[in-house]
């Protein structure tokens, strides 16, 4: 997947003496309630597999309490407009910075999805493995392979979340969406039955820091970007947009369906 580069990264403020006492408390803190949880997340998917399959009554109220104990811990501030969807089928968001996966699970059960190569990433792709999330490869090529895994999921009751933008910004934009992945819900299983709600991420920076205190792009490297969003005092917030569901079966193609989300998520952005 391609780094978008559209912007110059914002200096990295300095951590001070009490930044630094923040950092240790609250990753302490965030790694405790992380960790602790996941190994029970493990503990009841033992029973839970078998029991029921694809199907996972349980495992997800535990990640979504450590999403939304993030925000607690980082003291970020965590708000949300619209209606979530009750509807079976998928949700749709910019993408601005790890932090989105918070965001986005705090509020609603999802499973993301994922590129392959974060399976093998140390430490995030154990998390992911954990917690459902699905691998795929962007290859128009697999849109067959990706289209029967999306079914078996979606049936299974499962809201996917993907980033139609293939890659994270500054959080002050929406990207061109790409259109490969909506293939895999315009097949005739899947397109009488599901809906796609668009949802817009906004991220409001700390008083006094660069607007893109929270965007993770570039060059970015994840352990300053996550020590930096530690440290910071008073913190800022995200907000989260959730736009009207769109039937899948009212478009007639990909491009038009992917169009249709990226309108809908652009709309809601300061910038708009």
């Amino acid at each position: 997947m391609s780094t978008w580069r559209g912007a110059e990264p914002p200096p990295a403020p300095p951590i001070t003496a009490a930044g630094w006492l923040r950092v240790v408390w609250r990753g302490t803190a965030l790694g405790a309630v992380t960790f602790g949880c996941l190994g029970l997340l493990l503990l009841v998917r033992l029973a839970e597999r078998p029991l029921f399959g694809w199907h996972r009554p349980v495992t997800p109220f535990i990640t979504q309490f450590v999403c939304r104990m993030a925000f607690v811990i980082l003291g970020i501030r965590h708000t949300v407009r619209g209606q979530q969807m009750r509807a079976r089928g998928a949700v749709v968001a910019n993408h601005a910075s790890w932090l989105d996966i918070f965001a986005l699970n705090a509020r609603k059960r999802v499973y993301f999805v994922s590129k392959a190569e974060v399976a093998g990433w140390p430490g995030i792709g154990w998390l992911a493995r954990a917690t459902g999330t699905v691998f795929i490869n962007r290859d128009r090529r697999e849109a067959k392979a990706h289209a029967q895994l999306f079914e078996e999921r979606l049936k299974a009751g499962h809201k996917l979340l993907f980033f139609p933008e293939g890659t994270s910004t500054d959080g002050r934009r929406v990207l061109p969406f790409k259109t490969t992945l909506f293939a895999a819900f315009l097949t005739n299983e899947l397109k009488d039955i599901l809906h796609i709600q668009p949802v817009t991420v906004i991220y409001t920076a700390p008083p006094g820091q660069h607007a893109a205190f929270y965007g993770w792009w570039g060059d970015m490297g994840f352990g300053a970007h996550l020590l930096n969003v530690l440290a910071a005092r008073p913190q800022g917030g995200v907000e989260l947009v959730y736009h009207a569901p769109l039937r899948v079966s009212d478009f007639p193609d990909r491009k038009a369906l992917a169009m249709a989300c990226e309108d809908a998520v652009r709309s809601a952005m300061p910038s708009a």
